[in-house]
Order: C-alpha cells, then structure tokens, then sequence
C-alpha cells in the first residue's frame, strides 16, 4: 500500500509476513489486538507506530481483510503448534528438573524458592 505523500509502500511482505515498512511489527500484531478489540490510538502507543503507520495498517487489513483474516489464522495456528511442540518436548526435562535436590549449602535458598513457588500457585 502506498499513501500519496509517500512513496514508499508501508505494508511490505518480509520473511515474518506482511510487515509495517521500518519496523519489525506485522499485521498479525495488530490483529492480536484489533481482535482483543483495543481501540487503534492504544494500539498504534503500544507498538510505537506513528498515525500513518496504524491508519496504513487498519486499511490494508480493511481492504484485505479476507485474505489478512486468512494468513492469520494460519499464523495463530502455527504459533500454537509451535507451543504444544515445545511444551512436549520440554517436558521430560521440566519434570526432572522439579524432581532435583539443592546442592549442598544452599537449602535456605531452595526453601526460600519453594515458598514462593507455593505462593505464585495460590494466585494462579
């Protein structure tokens, strides 16, 4: 897309997808949050983007949006393959890793980080 005063496309497609030119932010991004329904002027100060790059984004993703909304499900589907993979994978390790014992001279530290672990469960 390119806006008249410039000459530059501001929606490119890079290796991460289409992408606000000059950032590293992608369409994706701001649908996280267009989906989570934050208004553009919250968006566009949580992601440092100046007027031209949020409106630039909102319009593309508006006069796209059946292809947008399809690359991002793909992505949002991926990312979570990507976390179930990892979370698999990680798991033996994890569990080994709650199973060990504190080396020598550092008990009070281990109970120390128990009880916060204890606490950190009760909020959740």
């Amino acid at each position: 897309m390119t806006l008249a005063k410039n000459p530059q496309p501001i929606i490119i497609r890079t290796e991460r997808g289409l992408t606000i030119s000059g950032t590293r932010i992608t369409l994706y991004d701001v649908m996280d949050y267009l989906t989570a329904q934050y208004p553009p002027k919250f968006i566009c100060s949580l992601l440092h983007l100046t007027d031209e790059q949020i409106s630039a984004a909102l319009s593309y993703i508006e006069a796209n949006c059946p292809e947008v909304e399809a690359e991002y499900q793909f992505v949002l589907k991926q990312a979570e393959e990507n976390r179930q993979y990892w979370q698999e994978r990680n798991r033996e390790h994890s569990d080994r890793v709650a199973t060990m014992q504190p080396k020598p001279g550092r008990e009070i530290l281990w109970a120390k980080l128990q009880q916060q672990k204890a606490r950190h469960q009760l909020e959740v």
